[in-house]
């Protein structure tokens, strides 16, 4: 059985004392949920009051990105060692956004993936398509393509303890959602990727979770669905009482 995940992906809001007065208020609402893994990526700052404000509770903290060299010159990069050093337990890689606006490809996913990995952080790693690549009926070539490059490099064992987010980019703070169904279909694309490549057993045990303006009202319908195995939140994690809401689907 599969433990949902509902993480919490904050972007570029709240300042440290935000961060800590949230988690302050939403662990009450999630302490008695042991059947979902909870996760919150604050702004880097926050990260290490964060971790402090967490401890003890089921929340656990994750950063929304990490660089791929252990350290160096590499001015505003922030390595998965220091990361973990803090207590930071979980990495986001590959988000949409990172796509678009930072440079992001398929190699350098790869790279924080593994970096990520080795760091003992467990990497939330994004895939998805834009709506220009839906319309024409790509998604399932862009998505065997940020698989490929992107995931298949690594070990069957490194594979086997990451976490993959769809993210249908036009879906993303648009107020649009993929239908249950939609999202199903590509959940059961990206399990039958990780079959082919690694193996029934790492399929069957490998936690899909669907992004994309995911909202209390409608996540009990994808959580449904037979390959969806959680998601990953942006506008609603930032209230405690929807995240709250979400994590207690």
């Amino acid at each position: 059985m599969r433990k949902p995940v509902i993480a919490g992906n904050w972007k570029m809001y709240k300042t440290v004392q935000e961060t800590v007065q949230f988690i302050e208020q939403v662990k009450p609402l999630v302490q008695n949920n042991n059947q979902v893994e909870v996760v919150i990526a604050p702004p880097f700052i926050a990260l290490s009051d964060a971790v402090k404000a967490a401890q003890g509770s089921n929340v656990n903290i994750s950063s929304q990105n990490v660089h791929w060299e252990k350290e160096g010159a590499f001015t505003g990069e922030i390595s998965a060692g220091m990361l973990s050093t803090i207590g930071v337990r979980y990495a986001i890689i590959g988000h949409s956004e990172r796509r678009q606006y930072f440079g992001e490809t398929n190699q350098t996913v790869f790279k924080r993936t593994r970096a990520a990995l080795q760091a003992g952080l467990t990497p939330i790693v994004c895939v998805g398509e834009v709506l220009e690549e839906r319309e024409a009926g790509k998604t399932g070539a862009v998505i065997q393509t940020q698989f490929s490059e992107g995931l298949a490099g690594l070990t069957p064992e490194e594979f086997s303890h990451i976490i993959i987010a769809y993210e249908p980019v036009w879906a993303i703070g648009t107020g649009k959602t993929a239908t249950p169904e939609m999202a199903e279909e590509v959940h059961q694309q990206i399990r039958g990727l990780i079959q082919k490549q690694y193996g029934n057993q790492i399929a069957e045990g490998m936690r899909i979770l669907y992004g994309g303006s995911v909202k209390p009202d409608n996540v009990k319908g994808l959580m449904c669905q037979p390959d969806i195995d959680g998601a990953l939140v942006g506008g609603a994690s930032l209230k405690a009482d929807s995240f709250a809401a979400l994590v207690n689907f």
